[in-house]
């Protein structure tokens, strides 16, 4: 190597450490933004998490959960506000029913003896009162009853005066004592023909026989029959000029104010039917309940049914329960106590939770609750609502919708 050569190789080398020394540097500094970026983004990502929670947080705060209404707007939405508090359940249970006339005001009504129609002055439908002449018959039994009742007054006075004159003779001794004693047997034997003859006549309706000398003759053989009690003519057998018997039923009268509501008693539910539980009547016919209380359960099951018969007695003072009805029966079989319990028109259910709408200073929340037992309008709270707490008993389904209007409308807006 010559001495004009080895500048030359010295300049190289330096560039070439020079350029090494450059590249070494760049890599450094590149390995150094790397590990910026790398954090930068680990920052970013933890500042947007932050970001995202905070979004949340200000999220839940934005959708806070209250209705607020005016007093105005209570009103006229029709939301009333109730206090939790301790009440009872009533279990029922649905049964069939019909409505039949009550047997205790129901009479079948005969002649009492045999005779011809001469008059009928009632029809069906008619109501009739207590003594009222329902029709009329001729009859030759009643004249002899009649006649009886007669001759048998007169005898007794005969045997009566006899016996005071038998009596006399014998005070004087003017007669045997025998026949004092033959006058005061005729007069017992009399006044025994005389009595029966006016039981007879009273068995027929007649309560006054001593006017019966004051009739005249035409109407000794004209016998009236007259309504026992007062109440509706259901049935009638009887036209003019027919000849009845004594045992004919020739009208049925029936006391509508109140009648019998028969129930049909399943096997599984006679354990818990009992005389004086209440019972709510629902026809279908347009009439609101009627409410009353079992009188009477069965002892017998019928075979062909396999249900016992439970009676409740119901007034009836404008008849508007007809007898042949078919009704539902809810007996009451039970009454539980519970801590807590509201109607079932407080519950609502919001996102899939069932609340219930508490009054607070800043409105109507929706608490969340737990359910119990249960009847068919109230239901028992086991959590979520304390005692004392007030409610939306009444136009709950309307603070829903107040609610659900304002959540969409916030998320409209965002």
């Amino acid at each position: 190597m010559n001495s004009s050569e080895k500048p030359k190789i010295i300049r190289a080398l330096l560039i070439a450490m020079a350029v090494a020394s450059l590249f070494a540097y760049g890599c450094a500094q590149q390995d150094h933004a790397n590990e910026n970026e790398s954090d930068n983004h680990e920052e970013h990502i933890q500042v947007g998490q932050h970001d995202d929670s905070e979004e949340d947080e200000h999220g839940h705060e934005g959708e806070e959960e209250v209705v607020n209404l005016s007093p105005t707007e209570l009103e006229e939405f029709g939301i009333e506000i109730a206090i939790a508090g301790p009440g009872h359940l009533d279990r029922f249970v649905n049964l069939p029913g019909e409505i039949v006339l009550n047997s205790d005001r129901l009479a079948h009504v005969p002649p009492r003896l045999s005779g011809i129609v001469r008059e009928v002055f009632k029809t069906l439908g008619d109501y009739v009162e207590n003594g009222e002449v329902l029709a009329v018959i001729e009859s030759r039994e009643l004249a002899d009853a009649k006649a009886e009742y007669l001759a048998g007054k007169a005898r007794s006075a005969l045997a009566e005066a006899s016996l005071e004159r038998e009596q006399l003779l014998w005070e004087r001794k003017i007669s045997a004592k025998r026949d004092y004693l033959e006058a005061r047997k005729a007069l017992a034997e009399e006044r025994v023909a005389f009595t029966t003859s006016q039981h007879k006549l009273r068995a027929l309706g007649f309560s006054d026989v001593s006017k019966l000398e004051e009739s005249p003759d035409s109407s000794f053989t004209y016998y009236e029959i007259k309504a026992p009690f007062q109440g509706t003519i259901i049935d009638k057998h009887i036209t003019l000029g027919e000849t009845l018997e004594s045992n004919t039923s020739v009208f049925t009268i029936a006391d509508l104010s109140s009648v019998w509501v028969d129930i049909n008693v399943y096997q599984k539910d006679l354990a818990a039917v009992r005389k004086g539980q209440r019972v709510a009547i629902s026809i279908d016919s347009g009439l609101d309940n009627v409410v009353g209380e079992i009188d009477w359960v069965g002892p017998l099951v019928g075979e062909s049914t396999r249900t016992a018969k439970a009676r409740v007695v119901l007034s009836n003072p404008n008849g508007d329960l007809r007898p042949g009805q078919f009704v539902t029966a809810r007996v009451a079989l039970a009454r539980v106590q519970v801590d807590i319990c509201v109607p079932k028109t407080a519950m609502q259910s919001v996102d899939d939770r069932t609340v219930i709408f508490v009054k607070t200073d800043d409105g109507f929340e929706p608490h969340q609750v737990e359910t119990g037992q249960e009847s068919e309008t109230h239901i028992e709270i086991v959590s979520g609502l304390q005692a004392s707490q007030s409610y939306a008993s009444q136009g709950a389904f309307t603070l829903k919708t107040q609610l659900s209007k304002g959540a969409f409308d916030e998320g409209h807006s965002h």
